[in-house]
């Protein structure tokens, strides 16, 4: 398998085949087989809220490569007048910048920076671009579903309900099927807002999300997409605590870091190393879905999150590296990204399952090897 594992590795550099997770159960008994809220995907690679899936031909590109799943652009919420509460977080800007960041402990990783924030066009525009994803999704292409910012408002306010119950029922009518899936993104520039000062304000957030998108009352899976607050590892644990309590389907962990000298978010081998840290100390609390996020630049990078309970992953940075980082050298970025993350013979998701059923860590069933059974580890205290 290891020799066959090489010669794909040089072949598909220079065409993924459409359907490659197929290829791989047939060619390796490897089922990579995830979940995102509970809908089958055929792998766990996905797509991250941003500037790569705001228009629909970005998302029939998507579709070509064979990704599993995208997040569209998070889009700002408002009310029945047009009101937007957090209209700050509408920010139009489209030029990103693709740079190296060093980690603490010198290895060199990317991260990727840019000053808007959300859809900066209509929330009926926006539920075009929802109709446009379904319309994909539906015609086997990956799972597009929509992603939201909705009102939080300061210690001792209410929300504001009719956003709330305005958005959701707009992207429930587009979405069309019941039950509508939505990620809430706690953006990682919230993080560097005077709004996230208090540790308090953030839990209270947390927990009271889900009941006030609920109250909407349409058919909802949610997923809770968590920041990297400005406070230590402890909190981070309080946040992933309170965000499995909280009625949501699946937390996202953990959003980019804050950089308070550049006021950027950003991400980079501290931001994975911050990530796996706290999943790993993480207690005996109860047990919610996760998927990943954060730094997620190999295959064997996406298993470690998947040891800690993650069904699934988007990606970003990923997807954005100059050409010549990619080691195929044919294909968009999604297929090249695809191809080193799947197929690298040291580091690709194929090599790192080899690798944890040749030290016993994992075992086939029917002759299989699962990907869902590594994140199923997670939860048996003998591992």
């Amino acid at each position: 398998m290891r020799a066959q594992l090489a010669a794909d590795f040089e072949r598909f550099g220079r065409e993924l085949p459409r359907d490659w997770a197929a290829y791989v159960r047939d060619a390796y008994r490897i089922d990579l087989g995830a979940r995102y809220l509970g809908v089958e995907l055929p792998h766990p690679i996905g797509k991250a809220s941003g500037q790569l899936s705001l228009k629909p031909e970005q998302l029939e590109a998507d579709a070509a490569a064979g990704l599993a799943f995208v997040v569209l652009k998070t889009v700002i919420a408002e009310d029945e007048h047009g009101t937007r509460q957090m209209a700050a977080w509408a920010t139009h800007e489209t030029r990103m910048t693709v740079e190296h960041r060093r980690a603490r402990d010198g290895r060199d990783g990317w991260t990727v920076t840019w000053k808007g924030r959300g859809w900066d066009r209509s929330l009926a525009e926006y539920c075009a671009l929802v109709r446009a994803g379904r319309e994909i999704t539906n015609a086997g292409g990956p799972l597009c579903l929509p992603s939201a910012k909705y009102h939080l408002p300061p210690a001792g306010e209410p929300f504001a309900e009719a956003e709330y119950r305005h958005t959701t029922r707009a992207l429930a009518d587009a979405w069309g099927a019941a039950p509508l899936l939505l990620e809430f993104d706690f953006s990682p520039t919230l993080a560097g807002d005077s709004l996230a000062d208090e540790r308090e304000q953030v839990l209270r957030w947390i927990e009271e999300v889900p009941a006030q998108l609920r109250a909407a009352g349409v058919p909802l899976r949610l997923a809770l997409k968590l920041m990297n607050a400005r406070f230590d590892d402890a909190f981070q644990r309080e946040m992933l605590r309170v965000g499995s309590a909280s009625g949501a389907d699946a937390l996202v962990v953990f959003n980019r870091l804050w950089d308070p000298e550049r006021r950027v978010a950003c991400g980079g081998w501290d931001l994975s190393d911050r990530n796996l840290r706290v999943l790993a100390s993480r207690g005996g609390e109860r047990r919610i879905p996760l998927i990943a996020t954060g730094n997620i630049t190999t295959g064997r990078t996406l298993l470690d999150y998947a040891s800690h309970g993650c069904e699934s992953a988007e990606l970003h940075t990923f997807f954005q590296l100059p050409l010549g980082e990619y080691p195929a050298a044919h294909g968009s970025r999604t297929q090249r990204a695809l191809h080193a993350l799947v197929f690298d013979p040291a580091d690709g998701v194929i090599a790192g399952m080899l690798g944890l059923e040749q030290r016993g860590a994992l075992f086939r069933r029917q002759g299989e090897l699962r990907f869902i059974d590594v994140s199923a580890r997670s939860d048996d205290p003998r591992q």
